[in-house]
């Protein structure tokens, strides 16, 4: 029996499994189309001529190629610098959380008095907060408000990136090590900088793609607390942007300001139908890369956080 099963022996599916096995990869391949053709569509849609989107004539490669939507956007001098601005928010407000989290983390899988009760605070500040206001309030009082000290340390910790955290900590750096540190001699502070961390490499990656998409995609903390324009995210600056190009072609003002200009009205309208396509490729762009190559910790993210802990 043992030679049989060892020989390379395969059981013949039966009909039904068959059947089975057809109708689930067919499925599946129609939601796999489902979700990304708005995805490709979004991007052969900003380099097609607008004419072409309009009429409804792109449907899966660009027709008659162009530039013009993405002219229209970078027309707008403020994008290239709230892309650096984006960019500095995301790398330093990303490395300031992993921070944080990490050392708050660290913190919940020790045992000390009280620990039961700060467990508490924590999780009842993913339930209920004091709201919009009050926040606002309060920053405004700390000197926050307009700040670029605000972009960075506004949302600082993630509750649930933070019991991942925990969970991952206590799951894989063993107690016995810690008891061997403190033999030894080490301090908290030696033991996680020298221990802990270059163990946790795994979460460290997690909770820097989380955390780096979470504020690459912020818009509505500029939209809030920042007055001075120079000081604004590459999203809200889009979304200004795609705001005025749509909005205004439909108000009185700019019929009112075309109103000898037909060829001008044509070509205000033809920007406007391909921006807000470019603007996703745009804003989008950096977020789907770090997601390719990041992409499996984004899984090891998922079951860490399956795990009672």
């Amino acid at each position: 029996m043992r030679n049989f099963l060892g020989s390379g022996f395969r059981a013949r599916k039966s009909i039904g499994d068959v059947t089975f096995d057809i109708i689930n990869n067919i499925f599946w391949i129609i939601v796999l189309f489902i979700v990304l053709y708005p995805l490709w569509f979004v991007i052969i849609a900003s380099f097609s001529d607008p004419d072409m989107v309009i009429q409804g004539k792109v449907l899966f490669w660009p027709k008659d190629f162009s530039w013009i939507g993405y002219e229209a956007v970078f027309d707008h001098k403020e994008l290239i610098r709230s892309y650096g601005n984006s960019i500095f928010y995301t790398l330093t407000g990303t490395a300031l959380s992993v921070a944080v989290t990490m050392m708050a983390a660290y913190a919940l899988t020790q045992n000390f008095p009280g620990k039961k009760f700060v467990n508490f605070l924590f999780v009842f500040t993913m339930f209920f907060s004091g709201g919009l206001i009050p926040q606002f309030l309060m920053n405004k009082q700390l000197g926050l408000h307009d700040t670029i000290l605000l972009m960075i340390i506004i949302n600082c910790v993630s509750i649930w990136n933070l019991m991942i955290s925990r969970t991952y900590i206590m799951m894989n750096v063993p107690k016995e090590l810690y008891e061997a540190a403190i033999m030894d001699g080490a301090s908290h502070f030696s033991y996680f900088f020298r221990t802990v961390l270059p163990l946790s490499g795994t979460i460290i990656a997690v909770l820097c793609v989380y955390y780096g998409v979470s504020r690459w995609n912020d818009y509505f903390t500029a939209l809030v607390y920042i007055t001075d324009r120079k000081k604004l995210p590459l999203q809200t600056v889009l979304r200004e942007i795609i705001a005025s190009l749509t909005t205004s072609t439909s108000t009185d003002a700019f019929f009112d300001a075309y109103a000898d200009d037909i060829q001008g009205m044509v070509d205000a309208r033809r920007k406007a139908a391909v921006a807000k396509y470019c603007a996703i490729v745009i804003s989008t762009g950096p977020a789907v890369i770090l997601y390719m190559f990041m992409q499996k910790y984004f899984v090891k993210g998922v079951m860490l956080g399956s795990l009672k802990g």
